[in-house]
């Protein structure tokens, strides 16, 4: 007959079992938020470099490869963080599943009705005006959504961090064209990666 196990024990294992369901059902915060950080500080960084401030030139390119680099970086992270997310929504029922899809419907349709107005006045502005409008939006509508995302998910990371990125898009915009880029690039790349890496060392091991 097997003895019972001393009530620490038993707390250790209960500890334990937690544990391993939330890494099972909760994606891991670095896929979530490691691609999108990395686009940014690339994709800003090139944009910063092409567009500088005062529409100074640092580095020679086509005026059309930064918003193609950025294009493309974004692809990728949205491709990898809704793959994550998928998998982990597969796993869960419920009211919780419900407001994740409805929560990941909210970032589409915000960005799509976004892009929308943005391409209507592009061509209207000079070009330097232009890419702080399109970037300076862009990030005002991630820090809201990413606000709106902790006190959905109790999550003050996200909280913190979508207040962060409103923030330093402030400070961005009153710098002007280019400085807004290089800000967004530093700061708002690499707050994400702090971010990804600060939510993963606080779940359970």
């Amino acid at each position: 007959m097997n003895e019972p196990l001393d009530p620490a024990e038993s707390l250790r294992l209960i500890q334990q079992e937690q544990a391993a369901t939330v890494r099972r059902l909760v994606p891991d915060p670095r896929l979530l938020l490691w691609p999108w950080g990395i686009a940014w500080l690339i994709g800003f960084t090139v944009f910063f470099l092409r567009y500088g401030p005062d529409d100074r030139v640092l580095v020679a390119m086509p005026s059309w490869l930064p918003l193609l680099v950025l294009l493309a970086l974004i692809l990728i992270a949205g491709t990898i963080t809704g793959i994550v997310g998928a998998r982990a929504a597969r796993q869960v029922t419920g009211p919780t599943s419900r407001q994740g899809t409805m929560y990941g419907l909210t970032w589409a349709l915000a960005f799509s009705g976004m892009i929308s107005v943005l391409n209507r006045l592009g061509d209207q502005l000079p070009t330097g005006l232009t890419n702080l409008i399109w970037a300076g939006t862009m990030t005002a509508l991630t820090g809201a959504l990413h606000m709106a995302g902790g006190a959905l998910w109790n999550d003050r990371t996200l909280f913190r961090l979508g207040a962060f990125l409103s923030v330093i898009n402030v400070v961005g915009v009153i710098l002007g064209p280019g400085w807004h880029a290089l800000v967004v690039a530093v700061l708002g790349g690499g707050g994400m990666l702090v971010a990804g890496l600060a939510s993963w060392l606080r779940m359970p091991r």
